[in-house]
């Protein structure tokens, strides 16, 4: 990992994921999959589920159920399903404390999610979130995808900084490799699970839980601004 030095730039920007960064998403993901493979795959629980997940819902649904209008319907209750219950998507702890620490410091904020808009800003919403970003940048904003650094590099642009100027933080692999082809500094969360040499050689810091990113961010800011 890279050692933090004296006369590193000032950061004028922090970006984050959302799912898994900001929020806990996850009891919504797998209660939204149950309940969309239940007609197909009845003898999936939620543990399966969980081993399972990665990828666009779609195409983890059509792995699953084996057959095109299968999937289709199963994606059909699954996107009723997250609609009608955004409440099971939780903040995580000192999640509002270090947007608005950071925000009082005239930091810019922004969100670059692969979830969709519609999803994105529900979730924004019901958390009142929106006050605190002056970007959001969602996955089905660009053709392309995270791990591609376009997203990212569109959110400097907007908020007028330079790669070395942001922090970005993020609980996927796909979140280091874009942050890094990108040129920001990001912070790895891992959430306690095994992540390959590679990736932890990339990401700028690693840490166990959105807890110590909202720390390590929070001592970053205080030390370089």
């Amino acid at each position: 990992m890279t050692l933090m030095t004296s006369n590193a730039p000032e950061i004028r920007a922090v970006i984050f994921d959302l799912d898994g960064t900001l929020v806990d998403s996850m009891p919504l993901v797998l209660q939204a999959f149950a309940h969309a493979l239940a007609p197909f795959r009845p003898e999936l629980g939620i543990g399966d589920i969980f081993q399972r997940l990665g990828g666009p819902p779609a195409r983890t649904l059509l792995e699953l159920t084996g057959d095109e209008a299968n999937a289709a319907e199963a994606l059909r209750r699954f996107d009723g399903f997250g609609t009608g219950n955004w409440g099971l998507v939780e903040p995580f702890h000192g999640m509002h404390g270090l947007l608005a620490a950071l925000q009082g410091r005239g930091l810019a904020l922004a969100v670059w999610t692969g979830r969709d808009r519609v999803g994105t800003q529900a979730i924004l919403a019901a958390h009142g979130l929106e006050r605190y970003f002056t970007a959001v940048v969602c996955g089905d904003d660009f053709s392309t995808h995270k791990p591609h650094p376009e997203g990212l590099a569109a959110i400097l642009q907007r908020l007028g900084v330079g790669p070395d100027e942001a922090l970005y933080a993020g609980d996927a692999d796909a979140d280091v490799l874009g942050g890094v082809d990108a040129g920001v500094r990001t912070i790895l969360i891992r959430h306690g699970r095994e992540v390959e040499s590679a990736i932890m050689l990339k990401a700028w810091r690693h840490v166990d839980g959105p807890a110590d990113a909202y720390a390590l961010i929070a001592d970053m800011v205080t030390r370089l601004n």
